[in-house]
């Protein structure tokens, strides 16, 4: 069964996936900042035991586990994958995760907050993940009732997510736009509109795959629909304006782009070192040569799902040993010859 990941398509989009993300707390227990490690555990039985039939709800199959049995690796590699986030991995306290096999549906535990409800989907679908959210919500909260208060909404361990407690999020690869002189200038102007634009990987011109994530400010004042709306609008913008970009850059230098992109191709499917930093500049390359029709794969390519695999974390799970800079940069060259599917 494919990861939800592996799904995504090269298309004129540019919008790589969408991503919505609730938190919640339940009324019964104080915030997980403020929890002993006894009423945690406790609380943690008690949510599990509840949501034990889960699966019954959208007919899937949830995987269940304790965070801090797992390895270290296992959940730098959950991080990576986008199931974790970087304040849920710091935390010592008991947590545990509910995740399908696909990874586009999970509920971490007492993470940040008593729980996190998370949909990913491939492409731009956040008005599909929210009914997914939605759906999951209301089966959580007809079993475990949430800290809510009339006027401030749904309360939460950050001020920031208190209101809807809702995070829109897609994320748009933008090679061409984000080139511009003005491009830093124009994320900057984006918070007029409510929504912010990071870097995936990095920051302006350091953010190696251009990768960009648009997601929601503010969580209070309007309705988890708007700011869906809102974010999906910001994100179609970015989309259309990346096509413009190359377009223009197609009609007057279509040799130059095609060259770039079989030299990326090229260098991804014969090199036997490659850095990460040079794997995800040659890969968003290739992304934008495939998503132009510049370059076409025999097979399809999810280039978001090789941009996943090649992250320290997950190319030490493939291998039976750990391994320094020098043979990660190997292991990630070895991991590229073998995805990549030969071109027609």
């Amino acid at each position: 069964m494919l990861k939800w990941f592996e799904q995504v398509e090269q298309d004129s989009s540019n919008i790589v996936c969408s991503k919505v993300r609730l938190a919640r707390n339940w009324a019964e227990y104080v915030f997980p900042s403020r929890l002993s490690d006894e009423e945690s555990r406790e609380m943690l039985a008690r949510i599990n035991e509840g949501l034990e039939e889960l699966g019954e709800l959208n007919s899937r199959d949830y995987e269940a586990a304790y965070l801090n049995e797992l390895s270290e690796l296992d959940r730098r590699a959950l991080k990576e994958r986008r199931i974790l986030n970087s304040s849920i991995l710091a935390r010592k306290a008991p947590m545990s995760i509910l995740i399908t096999k696909e990874e586009d549906i999970s509920l971490v535990l007492n993470g940040t907050d008593h729980i996190r409800i998370q949909v990913l989907s491939p492409g731009l679908h956040l008005t599909e993940a929210l009914k997914t959210a939605d759906e999951v919500d209301d089966y959580v909260n007809a079993r475990f009732a949430y800290a809510f208060d009339e006027k401030y909404g749904y309360l939460t361990s950050f001020p920031t997510n208190v209101g809807t407690g809702m995070r829109a999020t897609a994320i748009v690869h933008l090679p061409s736009l984000s080139m511009g002189k003005k491009f830093p200038a124009m994320l900057n102007d984006m918070g007029r509109f409510g929504v912010c634009i990071r870097g995936v990987y990095g920051e302006g011109r350091e953010n190696y795959g251009a990768l960009f994530e648009v997601s929601n400010q503010k969580t209070m004042g309007r309705t988890e629909k708007e700011l869906a709306d809102l974010v999906s609008k910001v994100a179609q913008q970015l989309g259309d304006q990346e096509n413009q970009v190359r377009q223009m850059s197609l009609k007057g230098h279509r040799l130059e782009r095609e060259d770039e992109v079989y030299k990326s191709y090229g260098v991804l499917r014969y090199a036997r070192r490659l850095t990460m930093k040079d794997a995800m500049t040659f890969l968003s390359q290739l992304m934008s040569g495939i998503s132009d029709g510049l370059i076409k794969p025999k097979d399809p390519c999810p280039v978001f799902r090789l941009m996943l695999g090649i992250q320290t974390a997950n190319l030490q799970k493939l291998s039976e040993k750990p391994l320094g800079k020098e043979e990660l940069d190997m292991a990630r060259a070895a991991y590229l010859r073998s995805e990549l599917p030969e071109l027609l």
